[in-house]
């Protein structure tokens, strides 16, 4: 159910509820997907005027997440990107708002705009989202109407998009952590493997362990396997001798 902010509140009280809503879901949050399709609905809720949000973020690889509040948002945002124009890449670019407040007459990104105009999106708004010297992305919202967003809607999205961006890099870097104790684990449970498949090797053949080391290593290049893999079976040998 739409539930836009109380618009009585000044502007200061407003985004104060705006940013605590958007702390308790992003914090609660595993990963950096799951957020922008949070983000995506608040904004929504945020924005009066919007009839669709959505969320593009760029990461440390280049690979883009993006989230949106429906179809028709999710392909307006393709279409930039595949036409390379648009007021979310122009956000992007200049690290400021854009506004577009009549699709049907928009020169600009003629291309996008009259694409956007057929799937009944007549505004757009897009601020980016900037953390220290970094652009993450950007958030953006649609009206079905033109002239849908004021001044005040513009600021909102604005203050919005700054404290989006400092939640996103917080996440971000929760699952670059995650990720990186994943891989440490990995590693760790590689080098084990490894370490019992030469003692493995080193008892059955008699040999020292830089022997083994290579055999398994032999074993590795001969099956075309990882040398995880190659440990593992040898490991798996010696269980099946025992039986």
């Amino acid at each position: 159910m739409h539930q836009d902010v109380n618009r009585s509140l000044p502007l200061a009280d407003e985004l104060s509820v705006v940013f605590a809503r958007m702390s308790g879901l992003l914090l609660s949050e595993e990963t950096v997907a799951t957020a922008v399709g949070l983000l995506s609905s608040l904004t929504q809720e945020t924005v009066r005027g919007a009839v669709g949000a959505g969320v593009s973020i760029v990461d440390d690889s280049g690979r883009r997440s993006s989230g949106s509040t429906d179809s028709r948002v999710e392909h307006a945002d393709g279409l930039q990107y595949e036409l390379d124009e648009g007021p979310c890449l122009a956000a992007t670019a200049r690290r400021t708002l854009v506004r577009a407040d009549d699709l049907a007459d928009e020169p600009r990104w003629p291309r996008w705009a009259a694409a956007a105009a057929e799937l009944g999106l007549l505004s757009a708004m897009s601020a980016p989202m900037v953390a220290g010297d970094r652009v993450l992305g950007a958030l953006k919202v649609y009206g079905a109407e033109p002239g849908a967003f004021t001044d005040q809607d513009a600021q909102v999205l604005t203050l919005s998009a700054a404290q989006a961006a400092l939640l996103v890099t917080h996440v971000m870097t929760r699952e670059r952590s995650r990720r990186a104790s994943d891989e440490l684990r990995q590693a760790l449970s590689s080098r084990d493997l490894v370490s019992t498949a030469k003692g493995v090797l080193m008892a059955r053949h008699g040999v020292g362990e830089e022997t083994a080391l290579t055999m398994l290593l032999s074993r590795s290049g001969g099956e075309g396997v990882p040398l995880r893999q190659a440990a593992r079976s040898v490991i798996d040998s010696a269980v099946r001798r025992r039986r």
